[in-house]
């Protein structure tokens, strides 16, 4: 669990990932229309899309010539669960 969470970080940690995850938590789409949102070439965000389906974030499924993507609503629950963990810790670390 906790190399997911840390691959599921790693790729958060990029403002352009970031932006994409936030386009396409409003609904299902295409990079072909993200793209000119980003302004990124096509193997960018292609790369960009890989790092964040890889890390379970995102998934997507061909439709003919199309890959549509969607959110993984599972992996977000899995973040939210993860930090609300760290927030109701009790413990303290001494130093």
């Amino acid at each position: 669990m906790k190399t997911n969470l840390a691959n599921i970080f790693k790729a958060l940690g990029d403002e352009n990932r970031l932006t994409l995850l936030d386009l396409i938590t409003k609904g299902e789409t295409c990079g072909c229309t993200l793209i000119d949102k980003l302004n990124v070439s096509q193997p960018t965000m292609t790369y960009h899309i890989n790092i964040l389906e890889n890390a379970g974030l995102i998934t997507s499924r061909k439709e003919g010539t199309w890959r549509k993507l969607f959110i993984n609503k599972e992996a977000l629950i899995t973040i939210s669960n993860f930090i609300a963990d760290l927030e109701s810790s009790e413990e303290t670390v001494n130093g």
